[in-house]
Order: C-alpha cells, then structure tokens, then sequence
C-alpha cells in the first residue's frame, strides 16, 4: 500500500487504527531505508555546523509534510469521536458512559523525559532538577548503556528525587532498527541492561523504530514513536495522542516537538509551539509527553523556556502528572475496564479493581461539538 497524501482521503479510506499506529502507511518496514543508512553514514564525518544549516533549510518544507501533517495530526483523535459521536446520537440517554481516559477524573495527562546524550547532559541534570523541584514535578531520564560513563550514585540521586531511570539503547548511533540482525545481536544486552538497571521503559536513539519488533523489547513500555514528527531522520509518527500497545509492550507517543528541534532546527525561543500542542491534546484528553535534553539545556536561556513551559503545565489543575512507569501501569488497567449497567439502572465499572477509575459520560453538544465530562 502507499501511504495516504493528506488527512481527507486517509479519514476516508478503509484502514483499520493499526494501519497509522504501526506506520503501515510507509510500505513494509524490514531493513532500514537507504536514506536513513546514508545519514548515519555521514553524520560522523559531516561538520556539526553544516549538519544543521542543512536540517534547518530542509526543515520548512519538512513541516509542510501533507501526512502526518505537523504539528497537530487529528486523524485518529477525530476518528475516534465520530465513532463516539454516532453511540451518542444512537443512545436512548443522549449520552453514553466510558471509562474515563486518566485517574482521578483528571482532563488529560503529562509526562516529561529527557535523553541524556553525553557527558554533558549529565553535568546538567542537578540544574534541570531543580527547576523541576521548583513546579513539584517529576521526571524520567534515559540513559545511553555504553556511550559515556555514568557516575556512581546517578541512578540513586534520581531515585531519590522521584524520577525514573530509562534505557536510551546500547549505543547512540542509530542502528539498532538497521537490520534484523543488527536488532537481534543488541536484545540480549538491552534485556542486561534492564534488568541490571531495573527499569520499566525503553526510548530508542533518535527515535528509531519498527512497530514489528517493539513488541519483543524486554520492557513494561517503550516511548520512540512521535505523533508525528517530520525532522527527525526517521520521520513520520503513529497519529495518536493516546497510549497503545505492541503486544504486551505498551507504547507512550511523543507528542511534543523535542527541545533540539524547537530551538536549535525552527529557531523558536519561546514555548508557544508546546503551549498550543498541550492546550489541543488537553481538548481530546491525550497524552502529553515532552523530551528534553539536558545536554541542550545548558544554555541558560533554553533552561529558562523549559521552566516558563512548567509553569503553564502545573497550571492545569486537571492534569494528571506522572512517571511514564506510572502512564504505563495505568494503561494497562484501563484497556480491562468496562462500563457496564447494574442492576439498578445506573452505570459500573467491571474489571480490575482500582479506585481511581471512573466514569466519564460523552454528550453532544447544540453546536455538534462531542463533549466528554468525568
């Protein structure tokens, strides 16, 4: 199949949701691209500055990519409410009961990641923590295994502070999706590092991916597919702002454009273009979740947008924030839940036990607007 040119006739075609999550809409994904081999070819011997005149020339037209469209996809959110919209307009109530999307009735959650690079993002992370300390918030940081020393006490320090510890790969050299050899040659070390780390969650180095082998990564979740994401070397993105699953592996979506390419490939210095996507993502109840790196923010004046970006997150007060260990284990809760009538003529959940689900109910509004309120 070839993939859809815009948004109108992919909504109109018969593809079932997988088609977009996995990406299907590439064409078959075995060996990695040529193009993408290329670039890591001659990303070590291509000077760092003329690397990103060429990104950041290449990058309007990349943001004007018809599918994925950039920054916002809607395909499946406004799939996903027409589906919703007919049960609405089909119901005897005028309104149909679901699970709600997030804990505790919250409007949509957050989580923030940041990818250690080298040994200057590790430098960094007390300066980064603090300005997180200062909104009550929580991180997670992913850590490359053989790339650059890790001091002593690193994992404890963060363990300490309420955050979590991620795999970021082997090596950070993009090549663990270069080949299913390559792929199965790194699992036995991935599956080591996991275990000897003690870890839940696994983002690949500049978010390589194939969605036919996530599932066999030794992980509670793994966090390498954007929403959609058009600079990166291996763009495109699974449509979704809500979590999904490879088997028994649950996918987190980014769905945030990453620090470098808010401030080094667009120029942008303000967090305007994140304060839109999570004001849109909090409207469909998704999923915001941000990479950062520390190796990038220590430029004062890059540190000082992520902490005006904080700010604007802590004041939603119906967000749930999490650990992504924690978005993980949620997920999985709620894809065994089920709204379901008693016997009085009311409305239960059924599944596992867990007391922070509850029912939110979907209505359509006068104007056509579907409406979901917990």
């Amino acid at each position: 199949m070839t993939a859809p040119m815009d948004v109108g006739a992919a909504a109109r075609e018969p593809y079932d949701d997988e088609y977009f999550l996995y990406e299907r809409y590439h064409g078959p994904r075995g060996n990695r691209s040529p193009l993408l081999t290329l670039h890591y070819a001659l990303k070590p011997v291509v000077p760092r500055r003329l690397q990103l005149a060429l990104r950041r020339a290449y990058a309007a037209r990349q943001a004007t990519r018809r599918f994925p469209a950039w920054p916002i996809e809607p395909l499946l959110v406004e799939r996903w409410e027409a589906e919703l919209r007919e049960r609405v307009l089909a119901s005897a109530r005028g309104a149909v009961p679901i699970v709600n999307f997030w804990p505790n009735r919250a409007r949509f959650g957050f989580v923030l990641t940041h990818d250690v690079v080298g040994p200057e993002g590790i430098a960094n992370i007390e300066r980064v923590l603090e300005v997180e300390r200062k909104h009550g918030l929580v991180s997670s940081w992913n850590f490359v295994a053989e790339s650059y020393d890790i001091p002593d006490g690193t994992f404890e320090m963060l363990g300490d502070s309420g955050c979590e510890i991620g795999l970021h790969g082997i090596k950070h050299n993009g090549r663990l999706f270069q080949s299913r050899a390559r792929f199965e040659a790194d699992l036995p070390k991935i599956r080591k590092y996991v275990d000897a780390w003690t870890v839940d969650g696994f983002r690949s180095p500049a978010t390589g991916r194939n969605a036919d082998w996530m599932d066999e990564l030794p992980v509670a979740y793994d966090s390498s597919f954007p929403d959609s994401d058009p600079f990166e070397p291996q763009p495109g993105g699974c449509c979704s702002i809500f979590p999904f699953r490879f088997g028994d592996v649950v996918e987190l979506p980014v769905t945030l454009a990453q620090d470098h390419t808010l401030f080094v490939i667009l120029g942008e210095r303000t967090p305007r273009l994140w304060v839109e996507k999570t004001a849109w993502i909090a409207r469909h109840h998704g999923l915001v979740n941000l990479i950062t790196h520390p190796d990038y923010l220590t430029d004062p004046a890059l540190l000082a947008i992520y902490d005006e970006f904080l700010a604007y997150l802590r004041s939603w007060e119906e967000a749930w924030h999490a650990l992504p260990r924690e978005v993980a284990a949620w997920w999985r809760v709620r894809d065994e839940l089920t709204c379901e009538a008693d016997e009085h003529g009311g409305v239960r959940i059924t599944g596992p036990a867990d007391a922070r689900a509850t029912i939110a109910w979907a209505r359509v509004a006068q104007h056509g607007e579907l409406v979901v309120e917990a």
